[in-house]
Protein backbone atom coordinates (compact mmCIF):
# COMPACT_ATOMS: atom_id res chain seq x y z
CA UNK A 1 0.00 0.00 0.00
CA UNK A 2 2.95 2.47 0.90
CA UNK A 3 4.61 1.89 -2.78
CA UNK A 4 0.89 2.64 -4.51
CA UNK A 5 0.41 5.98 -2.17
CA UNK A 6 3.72 6.84 -3.33
CA UNK A 7 3.09 6.32 -6.64
CA UNK A 8 0.10 8.08 -6.70
CA UNK A 9 1.66 10.89 -4.99
CA UNK A 10 4.64 11.58 -7.30
CA UNK A 11 2.33 11.33 -10.57
CA UNK A 12 0.21 13.67 -9.12
CA UNK A 13 3.83 15.84 -8.50
CA UNK A 14 4.08 15.82 -11.85
CA UNK A 15 1.09 16.24 -13.14
CA UNK A 16 1.36 19.87 -11.19
CA UNK A 17 4.87 20.74 -13.02
CA UNK A 18 2.14 21.19 -16.35
CA UNK A 19 -1.52 21.54 -15.78
CA UNK A 20 -1.49 25.27 -14.50
CA UNK A 21 0.79 26.32 -17.52
CA UNK A 22 -0.83 23.98 -20.65
CA UNK A 23 -3.04 26.94 -22.02
CA UNK A 24 -0.33 29.58 -21.76
CA UNK A 25 2.08 26.73 -23.50
CA UNK A 26 0.08 26.30 -25.95
CA UNK A 27 -1.03 29.99 -26.88
CA UNK A 28 1.86 31.69 -26.04
CA UNK A 29 5.17 29.90 -26.11
CA UNK A 30 4.28 28.06 -28.88
CA UNK A 31 2.51 31.01 -30.43
CA UNK A 32 0.05 28.32 -31.70
CA UNK A 33 -2.56 31.18 -30.44
CA UNK A 34 -5.76 30.23 -28.17
CA UNK A 35 -8.21 28.71 -30.66
CA UNK A 36 -5.58 25.75 -31.06
CA UNK A 37 -5.06 25.93 -26.88
CA UNK A 38 -8.80 25.81 -26.37
CA UNK A 39 -9.14 22.47 -29.43
CA UNK A 40 -6.03 21.01 -27.38
CA UNK A 41 -7.67 21.22 -23.89
CA UNK A 42 -10.62 19.63 -25.60
CA UNK A 43 -8.45 17.01 -26.62
CA UNK A 44 -7.27 16.51 -23.53
CA UNK A 45 -10.59 16.18 -22.01
CA UNK A 46 -12.26 14.21 -25.05
CA UNK A 47 -9.11 11.42 -24.87
CA UNK A 48 -10.01 10.48 -21.56
CA UNK A 49 -13.99 10.33 -22.18
CA UNK A 50 -13.21 7.70 -25.11
CA UNK A 51 -10.55 5.67 -23.06
CA UNK A 52 -12.12 5.30 -19.65
CA UNK A 53 -15.54 3.33 -21.08
CA UNK A 54 -12.79 0.42 -21.46
CA UNK A 55 -9.90 0.68 -19.29
CA UNK A 56 -12.35 -0.89 -16.32
CA UNK A 57 -13.43 -3.75 -18.39
CA UNK A 58 -9.63 -4.35 -19.19
CA UNK A 59 -8.45 -3.86 -15.46
CA UNK A 60 -11.14 -6.21 -13.87
CA UNK A 61 -9.68 -8.78 -16.84
CA UNK A 62 -6.41 -7.76 -17.14
CA UNK A 63 -5.97 -6.66 -13.26
CA UNK A 64 -4.86 -2.85 -12.79
CA UNK A 65 -0.97 -3.18 -12.33
CA UNK A 66 -0.62 -4.13 -15.64
CA UNK A 67 -3.35 -1.54 -17.42
CA UNK A 68 -1.22 1.13 -15.58
CA UNK A 69 1.94 0.02 -16.58
CA UNK A 70 0.53 0.72 -20.17
CA UNK A 71 -1.10 4.16 -19.19
CA UNK A 72 1.94 5.24 -17.30
CA UNK A 73 4.14 5.16 -20.48
CA UNK A 74 1.49 6.03 -22.79
CA UNK A 75 1.44 9.22 -20.71
CA UNK A 76 4.95 9.48 -20.23
CA UNK A 77 4.97 9.38 -24.06
CA UNK A 78 2.00 11.90 -24.01
CA UNK A 79 4.68 14.32 -21.86
CA UNK A 80 7.79 14.19 -23.69
CA UNK A 81 5.63 14.75 -27.20
CA UNK A 82 3.90 17.94 -25.85
CA UNK A 83 7.09 19.35 -24.57
CA UNK A 84 8.35 19.46 -28.18
CA UNK A 85 5.42 19.82 -30.20
CA UNK A 86 5.57 22.95 -32.25
CA UNK A 87 2.66 22.57 -34.38
CA UNK A 88 -1.18 22.02 -34.45
CA UNK A 89 -1.17 18.19 -35.24
CA UNK A 90 1.86 17.64 -32.85
CA UNK A 91 0.16 19.60 -30.04
CA UNK A 92 -3.07 17.79 -30.74
CA UNK A 93 -1.44 14.01 -30.98
CA UNK A 94 0.22 14.45 -27.91
CA UNK A 95 -2.74 16.07 -25.70
CA UNK A 96 -4.77 12.85 -27.34
CA UNK A 97 -1.97 10.82 -25.56
CA UNK A 98 -1.37 12.42 -22.38
CA UNK A 99 -5.10 12.92 -21.79
CA UNK A 100 -5.80 8.81 -22.45
CA UNK A 101 -2.91 8.04 -20.18
CA UNK A 102 -3.61 10.09 -17.34
CA UNK A 103 -7.63 9.06 -17.51
CA UNK A 104 -7.03 5.31 -17.15
CA UNK A 105 -4.27 6.28 -13.90
CA UNK A 106 -6.90 6.96 -11.34
CA UNK A 107 -9.27 3.89 -11.74
CA UNK A 108 -6.40 1.71 -11.76
CA UNK A 109 -4.63 2.90 -8.76
CA UNK A 110 -8.30 3.38 -7.13
CA UNK A 111 -8.60 -0.71 -8.07
CA UNK A 112 -5.12 -1.12 -6.02
CA UNK A 113 -5.95 0.54 -3.37
CA UNK A 114 -9.26 -1.67 -3.23
CA UNK A 115 -7.53 -5.08 -3.47
CA UNK A 116 -5.15 -3.96 -0.72
CA UNK A 117 -7.44 -2.80 1.75
CA UNK A 118 -10.90 -3.77 3.87
CA UNK A 119 -14.20 -1.50 3.77
CA UNK A 120 -13.26 -0.14 7.08
CA UNK A 121 -9.34 0.72 6.22
CA UNK A 122 -10.34 1.54 2.73
CA UNK A 123 -11.31 4.49 3.85
CA UNK A 124 -8.29 6.06 5.53
CA UNK A 125 -6.35 4.97 2.33
CA UNK A 126 -8.38 6.97 -0.33
CA UNK A 127 -7.95 9.75 2.75
CA UNK A 128 -4.32 9.31 2.58
CA UNK A 129 -4.06 9.32 -1.51
CA UNK A 130 -6.49 12.00 -1.68
CA UNK A 131 -4.02 14.21 0.96
CA UNK A 132 -0.79 13.08 -1.34
CA UNK A 133 -2.03 13.92 -4.64
CA UNK A 134 -3.09 17.47 -3.51
CA UNK A 135 0.12 17.97 -1.67
CA UNK A 136 1.70 16.33 -4.80
CA UNK A 137 -0.14 18.84 -7.56
CA UNK A 138 0.72 22.06 -5.32
CA UNK A 139 4.61 21.41 -4.62
CA UNK A 140 4.88 20.18 -8.18
CA UNK A 141 2.88 23.67 -9.48
CA UNK A 142 4.88 25.83 -7.00
CA UNK A 143 8.31 24.30 -8.69
CA UNK A 144 7.04 24.45 -11.71
CA UNK A 145 6.23 28.49 -11.47
CA UNK A 146 9.81 28.68 -10.30
CA UNK A 147 11.09 27.40 -13.14
CA UNK A 148 9.14 27.85 -15.90
CA UNK A 149 9.58 31.20 -18.31
CA UNK A 150 6.96 31.74 -21.22
CA UNK A 151 10.46 33.31 -23.18
CA UNK A 152 11.76 30.40 -23.46
CA UNK A 153 10.15 27.21 -24.58
CA UNK A 154 13.20 24.72 -23.31
CA UNK A 155 11.94 25.49 -19.94
CA UNK A 156 8.74 23.97 -20.61
CA UNK A 157 10.45 21.43 -22.28
CA UNK A 158 11.87 20.87 -18.63
CA UNK A 159 8.70 20.86 -17.07
CA UNK A 160 7.35 18.16 -19.64
CA UNK A 161 10.39 16.18 -18.99
CA UNK A 162 10.03 16.15 -15.28
CA UNK A 163 6.09 15.22 -15.95
CA UNK A 164 6.78 12.51 -17.91
CA UNK A 165 10.33 11.00 -15.65
CA UNK A 166 7.02 11.03 -12.41
CA UNK A 167 4.82 8.50 -14.87
CA UNK A 168 8.21 6.06 -15.17
CA UNK A 169 8.84 6.89 -11.53
CA UNK A 170 5.13 5.45 -11.31
CA UNK A 171 5.53 2.20 -13.38
CA UNK A 172 8.75 1.30 -11.55
CA UNK A 173 7.35 1.53 -8.48
CA UNK A 174 3.78 -0.08 -9.45
CA UNK A 175 5.91 -2.73 -10.99
CA UNK A 176 7.32 -4.18 -7.89
CA UNK A 177 4.03 -4.43 -6.14
CA UNK A 178 2.92 -7.93 -5.31
CA UNK A 179 -0.96 -8.09 -5.02
CA UNK A 180 -2.23 -10.08 -2.10
CA UNK A 181 -2.70 -13.55 -3.10
CA UNK A 182 -0.15 -13.66 -6.06
CA UNK A 183 3.60 -13.99 -6.70
CA UNK A 184 3.25 -12.29 -9.95
CA UNK A 185 3.30 -8.34 -10.12
CA UNK A 186 -0.20 -9.05 -12.35
CA UNK A 187 -1.85 -9.52 -9.00
CA UNK A 188 -4.61 -11.33 -7.80
CA UNK A 189 -7.80 -11.10 -9.57
CA UNK A 190 -11.12 -11.11 -8.68
CA UNK A 191 -13.31 -14.26 -8.50
CA UNK A 192 -15.33 -13.88 -11.49
CA UNK A 193 -14.86 -13.51 -15.25
CA UNK A 194 -15.63 -9.62 -14.78
CA UNK A 195 -18.60 -9.82 -17.17
CA UNK A 196 -21.43 -7.99 -16.82
CA UNK A 197 -20.88 -4.31 -18.26
CA UNK A 198 -23.19 -1.64 -18.64
CA UNK A 199 -26.03 -3.66 -18.58
CA UNK A 200 -25.17 -4.71 -14.67
CA UNK A 201 -24.12 -1.16 -13.90
CA UNK A 202 -26.73 0.25 -14.93
CA UNK A 203 -29.33 -1.98 -13.26
CA UNK A 204 -27.68 -1.09 -10.00
CA UNK A 205 -29.53 1.43 -8.20
CA UNK A 206 -27.65 2.75 -5.66
CA UNK A 207 -24.72 3.16 -8.30
CA UNK A 208 -26.89 5.07 -10.89
CA UNK A 209 -28.00 7.07 -8.07
CA UNK A 210 -24.26 7.44 -6.66
CA UNK A 211 -23.36 8.59 -10.28
CA UNK A 212 -25.58 10.95 -10.84
CA UNK A 213 -24.56 12.62 -7.34
CA UNK A 214 -20.92 12.61 -8.43
CA UNK A 215 -21.85 14.23 -11.53
CA UNK A 216 -23.63 17.50 -9.37
CA UNK A 217 -20.56 16.61 -6.74
CA UNK A 218 -17.83 17.87 -9.67
CA UNK A 219 -19.78 19.86 -11.91
CA UNK A 220 -20.70 21.87 -8.78
CA UNK A 221 -17.13 22.31 -7.40
CA UNK A 222 -14.32 21.38 -9.56
CA UNK A 223 -16.14 22.25 -13.47
CA UNK A 224 -16.08 26.12 -11.69
CA UNK A 225 -12.67 26.45 -10.34
CA UNK A 226 -11.04 27.43 -12.94
CA UNK A 227 -13.82 28.79 -15.15
CA UNK A 228 -17.24 29.82 -13.41
CA UNK A 229 -15.83 31.02 -10.64
CA UNK A 230 -12.46 32.24 -11.57
CA UNK A 231 -14.36 34.44 -13.89
CA UNK A 232 -17.07 35.52 -11.79
CA UNK A 233 -14.61 36.80 -9.34
CA UNK A 234 -12.67 38.73 -11.83
CA UNK A 235 -15.60 40.42 -13.19
CA UNK A 236 -17.81 40.64 -10.59
CA UNK A 237 -16.17 40.68 -7.44
CA UNK A 238 -13.28 42.75 -9.35
CA UNK A 239 -11.13 40.13 -8.08
CA UNK A 240 -7.53 40.50 -9.63
CA UNK A 241 -6.21 37.76 -11.03
CA UNK A 242 -3.24 37.04 -8.77
CA UNK A 243 -5.43 36.31 -6.24
CA UNK A 244 -7.31 33.60 -7.47
CA UNK A 245 -3.80 31.90 -7.26
CA UNK A 246 -4.26 32.86 -3.54
CA UNK A 247 -7.73 31.52 -3.33
CA UNK A 248 -6.56 28.39 -4.69
CA UNK A 249 -3.71 27.88 -2.56
CA UNK A 250 -6.07 28.54 0.79
CA UNK A 251 -8.22 25.34 -0.95
CA UNK A 252 -5.28 23.35 -0.90
CA UNK A 253 -3.98 24.37 2.29
CA UNK A 254 -7.36 23.70 4.00
CA UNK A 255 -7.19 20.40 2.41
CA UNK A 256 -4.01 19.46 3.50
CA UNK A 257 -4.61 20.45 6.98
CA UNK A 258 -7.96 19.34 7.71
CA UNK A 259 -8.01 16.39 6.18
CA UNK A 260 -7.04 13.83 9.21
CA UNK A 261 -8.71 15.99 10.99
CA UNK A 262 -11.81 15.79 9.45
CA UNK A 263 -10.93 11.66 8.85
CA UNK A 264 -11.99 11.10 12.48
CA UNK A 265 -15.56 12.69 12.33
CA UNK A 266 -16.06 11.25 8.88
CA UNK A 267 -15.17 7.44 9.94
CA UNK A 268 -17.81 7.54 13.11
CA UNK A 269 -20.55 8.50 10.62
CA UNK A 270 -22.94 7.36 7.82
CA UNK A 271 -21.22 8.24 4.13
CA UNK A 272 -24.83 9.28 2.80
CA UNK A 273 -24.74 12.29 5.94
CA UNK A 274 -21.30 13.27 5.22
CA UNK A 275 -21.83 14.12 2.24
CA UNK A 276 -25.23 15.77 2.74
CA UNK A 277 -23.28 18.22 4.84
CA UNK A 278 -20.78 18.74 2.60
CA UNK A 279 -23.75 20.00 0.58
CA UNK A 280 -24.58 22.30 3.09
CA UNK A 281 -21.22 23.67 3.65
CA UNK A 282 -21.07 24.17 -0.31
CA UNK A 283 -24.58 26.42 0.01
CA UNK A 284 -22.49 28.63 2.65
CA UNK A 285 -19.69 28.96 -0.06
CA UNK A 286 -21.61 29.72 -2.88
CA UNK A 287 -23.97 32.29 -0.39
CA UNK A 288 -19.83 33.60 0.61
CA UNK A 289 -19.13 34.22 -2.81
CA UNK A 290 -22.60 35.84 -3.71
CA UNK A 291 -21.67 38.45 -1.05
CA UNK A 292 -18.30 38.96 -2.86
CA UNK A 293 -19.44 39.34 -6.51
CA UNK A 294 -22.96 41.03 -4.96
CA UNK A 295 -22.73 42.93 -2.09
CA UNK A 296 -21.29 46.51 -1.24
CA UNK A 297 -18.83 45.92 0.89
CA UNK A 298 -14.88 46.85 0.65
CA UNK A 299 -12.34 45.47 -2.05
CA UNK A 300 -10.64 43.70 0.80
CA UNK A 301 -13.83 42.36 2.23
CA UNK A 302 -14.56 40.70 -1.06
CA UNK A 303 -11.35 39.34 -1.46
CA UNK A 304 -11.51 37.91 1.97
CA UNK A 305 -15.14 36.38 1.22
CA UNK A 306 -13.91 34.77 -2.09
CA UNK A 307 -10.66 33.00 -0.81
CA UNK A 308 -13.21 32.16 2.00
CA UNK A 309 -15.26 30.47 -0.52
CA UNK A 310 -11.95 28.19 -2.38
CA UNK A 311 -11.07 27.18 1.50
CA UNK A 312 -14.96 26.19 2.23
CA UNK A 313 -15.01 24.29 -0.95
CA UNK A 314 -11.61 22.45 0.23
CA UNK A 315 -12.73 21.93 3.43
CA UNK A 316 -16.28 19.65 1.54
CA UNK A 317 -13.44 18.13 -0.57
CA UNK A 318 -11.49 16.64 2.25
CA UNK A 319 -15.36 14.96 3.45
CA UNK A 320 -15.53 13.45 0.56
CA UNK A 321 -12.10 11.65 -0.51
CA UNK A 322 -12.81 9.38 2.76
CA UNK A 323 -16.28 9.00 1.43
CA UNK A 324 -17.11 8.53 -2.04
CA UNK A 325 -14.40 6.39 -3.44
CA UNK A 326 -14.75 3.93 -0.95
CA UNK A 327 -18.38 4.05 -1.57
CA UNK A 328 -17.86 3.06 -5.11
CA UNK A 329 -15.36 0.12 -4.07
CA UNK A 330 -18.22 -1.20 -1.57
CA UNK A 331 -20.50 -1.21 -3.98
CA UNK A 332 -18.93 -2.95 -7.06
CA UNK A 333 -19.09 -6.81 -7.35
CA UNK A 334 -16.01 -8.06 -6.63
CA UNK A 335 -15.37 -8.64 -10.14
CA UNK A 336 -16.43 -5.40 -11.27
CA UNK A 337 -14.22 -3.51 -9.27
CA UNK A 338 -12.15 -1.67 -11.69
CA UNK A 339 -15.50 -1.05 -14.00
CA UNK A 340 -17.47 0.61 -11.37
CA UNK A 341 -13.87 2.76 -11.25
CA UNK A 342 -13.95 3.31 -14.64
CA UNK A 343 -17.15 4.47 -14.72
CA UNK A 344 -17.21 6.78 -11.82
CA UNK A 345 -14.18 8.46 -13.29
CA UNK A 346 -15.86 8.86 -16.75
CA UNK A 347 -18.53 10.62 -14.50
CA UNK A 348 -16.21 12.80 -13.00
CA UNK A 349 -14.88 13.74 -16.55
CA UNK A 350 -18.08 14.42 -18.17
CA UNK A 351 -18.69 17.04 -15.10
CA UNK A 352 -15.36 18.77 -15.50
CA UNK A 353 -15.81 18.72 -19.31
CA UNK A 354 -19.23 20.21 -18.75
CA UNK A 355 -19.02 22.46 -15.99
CA UNK A 356 -16.59 24.95 -17.73
CA UNK A 357 -18.96 25.29 -20.71
CA UNK A 358 -21.90 26.06 -18.33
CA UNK A 359 -20.30 28.19 -15.61
CA UNK A 360 -18.04 30.06 -17.41
CA UNK A 361 -20.16 32.05 -19.62
CA UNK A 362 -22.46 32.65 -16.83
CA UNK A 363 -19.96 33.58 -14.10
CA UNK A 364 -18.66 35.91 -16.68
CA UNK A 365 -22.38 37.48 -17.75
CA UNK A 366 -25.27 36.54 -15.43
CA UNK A 367 -24.01 36.94 -12.17
CA UNK A 368 -27.06 36.53 -9.80
CA UNK A 369 -28.19 33.86 -11.90
CA UNK A 370 -25.13 32.25 -11.81
CA UNK A 371 -25.12 32.36 -7.52
CA UNK A 372 -28.71 31.05 -7.68
CA UNK A 373 -28.21 28.27 -9.61
CA UNK A 374 -25.33 26.70 -7.87
CA UNK A 375 -26.11 27.40 -4.97
CA UNK A 376 -29.50 24.98 -5.89
CA UNK A 377 -27.50 22.60 -7.25
CA UNK A 378 -25.45 22.20 -3.85
CA UNK A 379 -28.67 21.46 -2.15
CA UNK A 380 -28.90 19.11 -4.44
CA UNK A 381 -26.25 17.82 -3.29
CA UNK A 382 -27.71 17.35 0.26
CA UNK A 383 -31.48 15.95 -1.17
CA UNK A 384 -29.30 12.97 -3.26
CA UNK A 385 -27.20 12.12 -0.30
CA UNK A 386 -30.02 11.49 1.45
CA UNK A 387 -32.04 9.69 -1.03
CA UNK A 388 -28.70 7.64 -1.79
CA UNK A 389 -28.88 6.69 1.84
CA UNK A 390 -32.01 4.73 1.63
CA UNK A 391 -29.85 2.38 -0.99
CA UNK A 392 -27.41 1.45 1.32
CA UNK A 393 -27.26 -1.15 3.91
CA UNK A 394 -25.66 -0.32 7.08
CA UNK A 395 -21.89 -1.83 6.56
CA UNK A 396 -21.94 0.22 3.17
CA UNK A 397 -23.28 3.79 4.96
CA UNK A 398 -21.51 2.97 7.68
CA UNK A 399 -18.06 0.36 7.41
CA UNK A 400 -16.79 0.68 11.33
CA UNK A 401 -20.53 -0.59 12.22
CA UNK A 402 -18.25 -3.79 10.95
CA UNK A 403 -16.12 -3.26 13.73
CA UNK A 404 -18.31 -3.38 16.83
CA UNK A 405 -18.93 -5.88 18.84
CA UNK A 406 -22.26 -8.15 18.80
CA UNK A 407 -24.64 -7.18 21.23
CA UNK A 408 -25.48 -11.49 21.58
CA UNK A 409 -24.41 -12.96 24.89
CA UNK A 410 -24.90 -16.67 24.87
CA UNK A 411 -26.57 -17.86 27.50
CA UNK A 412 -25.44 -20.72 30.03
CA UNK A 413 -28.23 -23.56 30.71
CA UNK A 414 -27.21 -26.36 32.93
CA UNK A 415 -26.91 -29.48 31.62
CA UNK A 416 -29.42 -32.19 32.40
CA UNK A 417 -28.65 -35.72 33.54
CA UNK A 418 -30.67 -37.24 30.71
CA UNK A 419 -28.53 -35.98 28.54
CA UNK A 420 -25.34 -36.79 30.57
CA UNK A 421 -26.65 -39.99 30.63
CA UNK A 422 -27.17 -40.47 27.09
CA UNK A 423 -23.83 -39.46 26.29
Amino acid sequence: MRRIQAGSALSAFGLGFTVPYLYVYVAQVRDLGAATAGIVLAVFAMAALVVLPFSGRAIDRRGPVPVLLVASVVAAVGAVAMGFASSVPAAVGAAALLGAGTAVLQPALATMIVWCSTPVGRTRAFAMQFFLQNLGLGVGGLIGGLLVDTSRPGSFILLFSIEAAMFLVLAAIVGTVRMPGSPAFQGARPSGSGKGGVRALLGHKAMVQLCVLGFVLFFACYGQFESGLAAYGTEAAGIQPSTLGMALAANTAVIVAAQFLVLKFVERRRRSRVIAAVGLIWTVAWLIAGYAGLGHGSQAMATAAFVSTYALFGLGEAMLSPTVAPLVADLAPESMVGQYNSAFALVKQLALAVGPAVGGPMGAALHGPYIVTFVLFSLGITFLAVRLGKQLTPEQNQPSLALRPSKVVARHEPVRESEIASA
